[in-house]
């Protein structure tokens, strides 16, 4: 489980594949290492990995077919920054909202407006069909960052984010580009309840 509270940015060092697993190689800086054992989960760009490998200050995690088919953690190179959190433990503060890390799929950054004073507003495309989730000032990860829907526009697949200065300073939104892809996870709490009332309007035979 994870807070949505992105509090570093770590570089892609290098990759290796093999037999259908790629292996990424992260520098990690002391402070945020020290306990860190093999085994452990930590989110990678709201990926939820496991730690295969810890050499000094080198960690490696193995992503799978599907983990490169449904997330943006392929399309790395080296020298790449990507957003780290380790998992949250029960006496942490939940400054975002509860993650675990398991990516919908990826989002495409359509526009972006850009404010001197208030930061930055961005607009993300995705399948129409899960904006059923995205509701207006509701919950959603990108990128493994908790953050709040605006301006929802379900007929087109598409809402916005607004960032103040402080997130798009020490977060990747801050060089994001039009066309990049993000990882997108939909609040766990959003589907479980659209889906209960889907399925009792449809055994129900509502309309509405």
């Amino acid at each position: 489980m994870y807070t949505g509270i992105v509090y570093t940015k770590i570089s892609l060092v290098k990759h290796n594949q093999k037999a259908g697993i790629t292996s990424l190689f992260f520098i990690l800086p002391e402070t945020i290492s020290e306990g860190l054992v093999v085994g452990a989960s930590v989110a990678i760009n709201g990926v939820c990995l496991t730690v295969s490998s810890l050499m000094g200050s080198m960690m490696s995690c193995d992503i799978i077919q599907e983990t490169r088919k449904k997330t943006n953690l392929e399309l790395l190179s080296v020298g790449d920054d990507v957003h780290f959190e380790r998992s949250a433990k029960v006496t942490d503060e939940i400054g975002g909202h509860i993650l675990s890390g398991h990516v919908y799929g990826t989002a495409k950054i359509s526009s972006i407006i850009e404010n001197k004073d208030s930061g930055k507003e961005i607009r993300f495309s995705v399948p129409v069909t899960w904006m059923k989730y995205i509701l207006e000032k509701g919950f959603i990860a990108i990128d493994g960052c908790s953050l709040t829907v605006v301006s929802p526009n379900t007929e087109k697949g598409e809402f916005s984010v607004c960032f103040i200065p402080h997130t798009l300073e020490n977060t990747l939104f801050g060089t994001r580009k039009v066309g990049d892809l993000v990882n997108v996870e939909i609040d766990a709490q959003t589907q479980a309840i659209v889906s209960t009332v889907e399925s009792f309007l449809l055994q129900h035979k509502i309309n509405i």
